[in-house]
């Protein structure tokens, strides 16, 4: 097995093909992920991500009138799963690790349990606020930025613990990954303040950048162009998703506040159905993925959200 930076080098040069996978709803099988992971094992990703979801509060109102607070989970089960990856297909899983929901001490047994399965890549967010809240707060002695939790990660990797031990603790090896927003975090004031924790995370000891998905190549450009004159030179790595959807149109940019190219938009419009939206959508990425690749970016990282039949198109056309 390999770190994620290792499998770049060894590239040299050639654009790598990776996805990232959700976790099945709890109750699910797991069979039907790995059943949708492995149409796509031709084309060779040596790395696939897993996220994970942080816990939900569910408020349910009490006989005598006060309301209990809930605390669930829909998506159990990002290290079984990574582990069945591992497993199953020989590829590096590289799951999430988040500040939401976890103190530090649950961070670092977390990446103990990783450490000791022989998983050697993470990528470390600070993750959205529990639903149903908007404001991001983290558990107590826990992280409100990435940038904490890095440095949390990067100490292990020296040999560093949160609590002193009488025994000799050995160093993990993680490559950590670290997201961006070329079209910039919405909560950040402006583009160089979000290039400024970006640039952070890398100090703290990030190994590479995945970003946000984006509908631009251009956005993408610029802000890679931004990051080499900011001192950032680890790999920045495309996150794409094709458009499935006409009501796609409406719910990517309100969810993860990014911008849709005319183009893109009245070719959209123009479809009668959903069907003819997803080879819209399937067609746009691929000149995407063209054109990033010609750019020679490191990998291609599609965001699945759990299908593979629409990347499985788009990967028989650009690898």
């Amino acid at each position: 097995m390999a770190r994620v930076c290792d499998h770049i080098r060894n590239a040299d040069g050639k654009t790598i093909f990776s996805i990232e996978v959700i976790p099945p709803i709890k109750g699910d099988n797991l069979k039907n992920l790995l059943d949708n992971i492995e149409p796509l094992m031709e084309f060779k990703p040596p790395f696939i991500d897993v996220t994970y979801h942080r816990e939900e509060y569910i408020e349910r109102p009490e006989p005598d009138g006060t309301i209990r607070k809930i605390v669930t989970r829909k998506r159990p089960g990002t290290v079984g799963i990574c582990s069945a990856i591992m497993h199953r297909f020989g590829v590096d899983p590289v799951p999430h690790v988040l500040c939401g929901g976890f103190t530090r001490d649950e961070t670092e047994d977390f990446l103990i349990d990783l450490h000791y399965l022989g998983i050697d890549n993470v990528l470390v967010l600070r993750g959205d606020p529990a639903k149903p809240y908007h404001t991001f707060k983290p558990k107590t002695n826990g992280y409100s930025y990435a940038s904490e939790l890095v440095e949390q990660v990067a100490n292990m990797n020296r040999g560093v613990y949160l609590h002193d031990s009488e025994h000799t603790l050995t160093p993990s090896r993680f490559c950590i990954g670290v997201a961006a927003y070329p079209e910039k975090h919405f909560e950040a004031a402006d583009p160089d303040e979000d290039l400024n924790y970006l640039k952070l995370k890398i100090d703290k000891g990030a190994d590479y950048v995945v970003t946000q998905m984006f509908f631009d190549n251009q956005k993408y450009f610029d802000f890679v162009d931004r990051c080499r004159k900011a001192g950032i030179n680890v790999p920045i790595i495309p996150g794409l998703k094709p458009l499935s959807t006409r009501k796609q149109l409406q719910v990517l940019p309100s969810i993860f506040h990014l911008n849709m190219p005319e183009d893109l938009v009245r070719a959209v419009e123009a479809c009668e159905n959903d069907t003819q939206a997803r080879e819209v959508g399937i067609e746009w990425s691929v000149q995407q993925c063209r054109e990033l690749m010609k750019a020679g970016v490191p990998v291609l990282h599609f965001y699945t959200m759990g299908k593979s039949d629409n990347i499985r198109k788009i990967a028989e056309q650009v690898f």
